[in-house]
């Protein structure tokens, strides 16, 4: 094994400037397959926290019969007594908080300009609220007897022009079936950097919202965050009665999950894709040697070494570009994955429908993806490998004796 090295080592030796130029092309290929497998991480990573933190939480208690597609307001579609409900919840041990929330449709208006919303009824002293109390660029944050009052986000201020102390317009569906609409003054405008989620999304103190909408007593789901995302379904299994029923995070954010699944399997084919490209680098780099050298396999053919041994140098050769490639493409690809970490990728209001993404992605690379993405590199290039070792190892040495193939 020694003298193999060391005979590759030489015949890489003979024309550095090609094998350097080969080895980083395979790093350059192997750092862009680490940024985007990182860019597909964070963007799922982030989608996913997103959507947890600021809409599903952990898990939710609804009604049987509440249908979340209609934003259903009759009170046999709701959970009665909401804040004893959640009391009970917020009382197990792995539960973080656990608050009642009530939905409903909505439309703003002012000066002449509507635009359609969703309307969350929060308890503004609940910690599951700190997104959005962080979020407040303007203004202040509500308060449990406020009446008059909403937050907004900064999407839908800028849209309509709108600042922290303006009044505006609001109409929202009832539990009759009715549409009630009151004067409201904006609080304060928040920012959670999700432009799906601020641009639509207006918050009342819950106990307001259940009054325009006649819903005393009764909310559309417990919110409930867990300190460890892993128990949810042992949670949920805990909680499960004849009288609610229980959705974990899984289960209501399944359309992320199956994305992801998607992406994944798209993003193989990309990685074959580039390392192909990069691949055929190394084959014109061996398969070059092969003819320079001519000569010189066929008097190692004519002194009796044999076709095996020809074919393991040059797969040796391929071993050592691959292995050049690789170490540089992984301190390339760490740099640039820990810009991107740092500062992102700003993608503004580019989203995609039923996902919460935000405005700016950060690049997150897991060790399982930098180990799959590393070994499959290293057997695509040892498989390009493989024809100039054949070709080596099958020429024939009496016309390798005179130079020609």
């Amino acid at each position: 094994m020694i003298p193999l090295l060391k005979m590759a080592f030489r015949d890489l030796g003979r024309n550095r400037r090609r094998s350097f130029f080969s080895s980083l092309a395979l790093a350059i290929g192997l750092a862009l397959l680490l940024l985007m497998a990182a860019i597909i991480q964070g963007e799922m990573g982030s989608a996913l926290d997103a959507t947890i933190r600021l809409q599903s939480g952990h898990l939710q208690i609804r009604a049987k019969s509440y249908d979340e597609s209609k934003t259903s307001l009759k009170w046999d579609d709701l959970v009665e007594n909401p804040d004893q409900v959640a009391e009970q919840i917020a009382s197990l041990p792995p539960v973080t908080v656990a608050t009642p929330r009530l939905f409903a449709s909505g439309i703003i208006s002012v000066r002449g300009e509507s635009v359609g919303v969703r309307v969350f009824g929060i308890d503004p002293l609940s910690e599951a609220n700190t997104p959005y109390r962080l979020g407040l660029i303007s203004g202040e944050f509500l308060t449990p007897d406020d009446r008059e009052g909403l937050l907004i986000g900064q999407p839908l201020a800028d849209k309509l022009g709108l600042k922290a102390g303006d009044k505006i317009s609001l109409s929202v569906n009832t539990s009759n079936g009715d549409v009630a609409e009151q004067l409201f003054a904006i609080r304060g405008i928040y920012s959670t950097q999700t432009n799906a989620f601020d641009s639509v999304t207006v918050f009342l103190p819950l106990a307001k919202l259940q009054t325009i909408t006649q819903t005393e007593n009764h909310a559309s789901t417990i919110f409930v965050l867990l300190k460890d995302s892993d128990q949810a379904d042992a949670v949920a299994a805990a909680l499960l009665t004849s009288d609610y029923k229980v959705l974990t995070w899984e289960k209501m954010n399944e359309l992320i999950v199956q994305y992801e699944d998607m992406a994944n399997a798209y993003m193989v084919i990309f990685y074959l894709i580039v390392l192909a490209i990069t691949a055929t680098v190394v084959v014109n780099t061996l398969v070059m040697a092969v003819f320079e050298r001519t000569r010189e396999i066929g008097i190692l053919s004519a002194i009796g070494m044999k076709s095996r041994r020809i074919m393991a140098m040059f797969l040796t050769e391929s071993s050592l570009l691959a292995m050049g490639g690789i170490i540089m493409g992984l301190i390339l690809g760490s740099l640039v994955v820990a810009y991107f970490a740092k500062y992102g990728f700003y993608i503004g209001n580019f989203g995609i429908t039923g996902m919460l993404i935000g405005n700016t992605i950060y690049a997150e690379l897991t060790l399982k993806d930098t180990i799959n993405l590393t070994v499959l590199a290293f057997v695509v290039t040892l498989l390009a490998g493989l024809y100039p070792a054949l070709l080596a190892a099958y020429m024939d040495p009496v016309e390798a004796l005179r130079g020609v193939k």
